[in-house]
């Protein structure tokens, strides 16, 4: 059997992910929760460290950040937090995973290309 591409896989993910957010809305599991958003930010999480191929960088930011996202949302939809206090705290985890990437052993991206220094000016 042959492997579909990445693009193909993550497509179906999608997919499926929109598709289980619509049944939990329809048959009213915790109502008044989007589930197709909060189930597409944790997806998009998810797949950031499926596409990237593990952890990196990038991944080690945009991965956390959606999946942190996804259940603040769930939090807010429920009404146990406002969005005064979700906006803030997103902006503290943004911070403070950019501070986590910094870390020398979390490996920069495979599609990186750092620039060549020339040595002109």
């Amino acid at each position: 059997m042959q492997s579909g591409s990445k693009g193909t896989v993550v497509l179906a993910l999608l997919i499926i992910t929109v598709g289980i957010g619509w049944l939990l809305t329809t048959l009213a599991v915790a109502p008044g929760i989007n589930w197709v958003l909060t189930l597409s930010l944790g997806m998009i999480g998810m797949l950031a460290f499926v596409v990237s191929g593990g952890i990196d960088k990038v991944s080690v930011i945009v991965g956390p950040f959606f999946l942190i996202g996804s259940v603040l949302s769930i939090l807010r939809q429920a009404n146990v937090l406002s969005i005064d206090v979700e906006i803030p705290i997103c902006v503290i985890v943004i911070g403070v995973l950019m501070l986590v990437a910094q870390i020398k052993a979390i490996p920069l991206p495979k599609w990186f290309i750092p620039l060549k220094e020339t040595g002109e000016e």
